[in-house]
């Protein structure tokens, strides 16, 4: 009597491009983002604010509302850049962009009642832990050995000049 076993198809694991895991961070990074600001409106008082033209303490006006676009538009714009940049290139705008959005980040929690730290520590934590992994991705960007220009590229210079002139 023969016993079948089936040997179980193992799951492929490729490598995955920096810039794709920079896009899918940054990604993470917006829907957070967004949400956070979405579940912000629950708050109690939030949304009579914004009826009274006043948010986070902030009158509302157009130079505020154009802020406001652009600190939702750079990460909506690193997702893009991130897949298209190259590589020297997208790796300083990461860590750029990243390591300036920490603070920015964190600054969400100014002004908040201890009764909602929960809510903002958890959002916050979430935020600067994909800002990390954005920054600790593009530091460790993995390197591509340059050609020494040694013997061996002197010695084929001259091999293509010899053989040019015959």
């Amino acid at each position: 009597m023969t016993i079948q076993t089936k040997t179980p198809n193992l799951l492929g694991n490729p490598p995955i491009p920096v810039q794709a895991k920079l896009a899918a961070a940054w990604t993470s990074f917006m829907f957070l983002y967004i949400y956070v600001d979405y579940f912000h409106l629950y708050k109690p008082g939030a949304i009579d604010d914004i009826l009274v033209g006043v948010v986070f303490k902030f009158d509302i006006s157009p130079t505020l509302l154009t802020i406001m676009l652009a600190s939702v538009a750079i990460p909506a714009l690193m997702v893009m850049l991130s897949m298209t940049l190259p590589a020297r290139v997208n790796r300083a705008t990461n860590l750029v962009v990243a390591l300036l959005y920490i603070p920015y980040s964190v600054f969400n929690a100014a002004g908040a009642s201890w009764d909602w730290a929960f809510f903002y520590g958890l959002s916050i934590g979430l935020e600067v832990l994909l800002l990390a992994f954005i920054v600790r991705s593009a530091w460790t960007w993995p390197r591509t050995p340059a050609v020494p220009a040694g013997p061996a590229t002197t010695d084929l210079r001259q091999d293509l000049r010899q053989d040019l002139r015959q």
